[in-house]
């Protein structure tokens, strides 16, 4: 996937990828790092490619379904292809829309034997959710839900916020995202310079640690995600805190050469 594309997979690139070693395909949207959002044509294009392919099965992560903005639209490959159902497993939880990480709760759907298979599994590793945090999920998805616009107008704020600021460095390219709550940041114009102290900054490994140590802001770069040179940062944070965190992000990258 590439920043020309949108951080998207194109059918083009999925038709040249996969091969008789192609057991899954793994679709995150909206998607965590780059906020990035399948439409339901793309999602279409990419399923007429797996009906080509009927070895391969779909993965779809729809774990920040809910946190899309403006008139985008969230689709997922079991609604747009349902003749794929056989083959897809749709997954999802409770830890972003709602918060709720520290409960531990996902759950899936897809063909029964591939749930029946996952079940063994999870039944012979961690045992069980437990009942607490099942009734929790349960009232987090079965209750009212108008405060979903509140929160998604917030985020909506601090994700162009976030953006603007860190535009105001000339060494960065921060494109708006169209979900979840990560920006990909596009830092390859500081590969090759150096901190004040003469260090150099070889890789988003090196910036992330440089902004840790000099900034104070914590960033996770690319390479952890098989693509450099970017870096992901969060906006689910305090206004404030993003407001000064893209401000000491500013300045420190001003410092180097």
């Amino acid at each position: 996937m590439r920043s020309g594309d949108g951080f998207k997979l194109t059918a083009a690139a999925l038709e040249e990828a996969v091969s008789s070693d192609t057991k899954w395909l793994l679709l995150n949207s909206p998607s965590n790092p780059t906020g990035a959002v399948y439409s339901p044509v793309e999602l279409a294009e990419l399923a007429e490619v797996l009906r080509r392919h009927p070895s391969v099965l779909v993965l779809s992560d729809d774990i920040y379904e809910k946190l899309v903005y403006g008139a985008v639209e969230f689709a997922t490959m079991a609604s747009v292809a349902p003749d794929l159902a056989d083959r897809t497993l749709t997954v999802n939880g409770v830890s972003k829309t709602y918060a709720m990480t520290g409960w531990r709760v996902g759950y899936g759907a897809g063909p029964a034997d591939l749930i029946a298979a996952m079940n063994t599994i999870q039944s012979q590793t961690t045992s069980h959710t437990s009942s607490i945090s099942q009734h929790a999920a349960v009232a987090a998805l079965s209750g009212e839900q108008g405060f979903l616009e509140e929160i998604i107008a917030t985020y909506d704020y601090r994700r162009h916020l976030v953006v603007g600021a860190l535009n105001e460095s000339k060494f960065l390219n921060v494109i708006l995202p169209d979900g979840a709550f990560y920006l990909y940041v596009d830092c390859s114009e500081l590969i090759g310079s150096s901190t004040p102290q003469g260090q150099p900054i070889a890789s988003d490994v090196d910036l992330a640690s440089y902004l840790l140590e000099h900034a104070s802001v914590a960033v996770v770069p690319g390479t952890g995600f098989l693509a450099s040179a970017f870096f992901r940062i969060s906006y689910a944070a305090a206004t404030d805190d993003l407001e000064r965190g893209c401000a000491q992000i500013v300045d420190s990258l001003n410092q180097l050469t």
